[in-house]
């Protein structure tokens, strides 16, 4: 009888039938979740999510005042990429600062802020550099390169995060996670090691590349995994990731950076997740040369849900201030500001309430996809 009673179990029925969720912790996977209309493809009971992978959205307000500060002295100019000017601290933005009488300037490379250090001895010039492990070693490129040209008006305010440890927390966290869609640009330098935390915790990962069949073939690969009840990490991303990653940038962060406390806007203080610059080349450091402390913590906008959006618990369509108060042109929250922040993505692909990433308005035929 006990066997019997067992498949007639109520509580087994409901694990089965309850949906499986993935998440995908990268941006730009969100934006070709929703451009292509993946989410509508896939069978009812599998739910998509979005995951903390836009660098500028979980830079914190405090950093980001910090940086202002900084850019209001006139011996100062302060660099950065173009997004990062346009998310709010807890006032204003960079760019509004320029606005008012700061040297704020947009670079595409960190070697550009080396450059113009060169060309300006007289200025103090600061890099803002933020970035998962795909750009931290282009930051320490340029840190080597001001060592070579003995440009020592050159400074790097590091808010690099790295990937582990958020990992780590999102699978102790209140969402039940079936598997991760992992970012095939951060694997590519930092190999698979990074997602050993996701195996300790049975949770299956795929390194996926970004083009929509690269997702819809990661998510066969992880719906395998569950099926089969395993938990490895797969790359589905073979064209350009290996699972040793890129030993050359290792070296580089390594040798540049270590491991130190980084805040994630609206997750909070996450040990070991940030990267600051060794003793060694502490003469480029701006935390140590402009006395900057590190963060501790900090409250969200009222209203913006944008840290319960970043751990996947809600969709911007549930937030009262998305499409009114918070938009591209007058962003309330951090993951409306950059191309790759999901409240930005659902703004322009997502027209209605639906399913957990909305219905997109271009489906595979209106985007042109072959």
């Amino acid at each position: 009888m006990k066997l019997i009673e067992e498949f007639r179990n109520g509580e087994y029925a409901k694990g089965l039938v309850e949906e499986i969720r993935f998440m995908e912790f990268c941006g730009g996977h969100t934006v070709a979740l929703l451009k292509y209309g993946i989410p509508d493809m896939l069978p009812p009971a599998v739910e998509m999510l979005a995951g903390p992978g836009c660098p500028v959205c979980v830079t914190s307000r405090t950093e980001i005042d910090q940086a202002i500060e900084l850019s209001r002295d006139p011996k100062i100019i302060m660099t950065s990429f173009g997004d990062m000017l346009r998310v709010r601290g807890t006032k204003m933005s960079l760019s509004e600062q320029k606005a008012l009488d700061a040297d704020v300037r947009v670079i595409y490379s960190p070697d550009d802020a080396v450059r113009l250090a060169l060309k300006h001895p007289d200025r103090k010039v600061v890099f803002f550099a933020v970035g998962f492990e795909t750009t931290a070693p282009v930051t320490a490129c340029a840190v080597k390169l001001a060592e070579k040209l003995d440009a020592r008006n050159f400074y790097v305010f590091a808010a690099h995060k790295t990937t582990p440890g958020i990992l780590k927390v999102l699978t102790k966290g209140k969402l039940k996670l079936d598997g991760f869609i992992c970012p095939g640009h951060v694997t590519a330098i930092t190999g698979i090691s990074i997602y050993d935390v996701l195996i300790e915790a049975g949770k299956p990962a795929v390194v996926s590349g970004f083009e929509p069949l690269d997702i819809l073939q990661s998510i066969y690969l992880l719906l395998k995994q569950v099926n089969r009840n395993r938990a490895e990490v797969e790359i589905q991303y073979r064209r350009v990731t290996r699972a040793g990653g890129n030993k050359v940038a290792q070296v580089l962060m390594e040798e540049v950076f270590e491991p130190t406390d980084a805040y994630w806007r609206g997750i909070g203080r996450v040990s070991g997740t940030g990267l600051k610059i060794r003793s060694g080349f502490s003469r480029f450091d701006a935390l140590s040369e402009f006395g900057i402390s590190n963060v501790l913590e900090e409250k969200e906008t009222t209203g913006c849900i944008c840290g319960s959006i970043l751990r996947g618990l809600e969709t911007p369509l549930e937030c009262p201030l998305f499409r009114s108060l918070c938009n591209p042109e007058n962003p309330i929250g951090a993951c409306m500001v950059s191309d790759e922040g999901t409240c930005s993505i659902y703004y322009r692909f997502s027209r209605r309430k639906g399913g957990a990433h909305g219905f997109p308005e271009a489906g595979f035929p209106e985007a042109g996809f072959r």
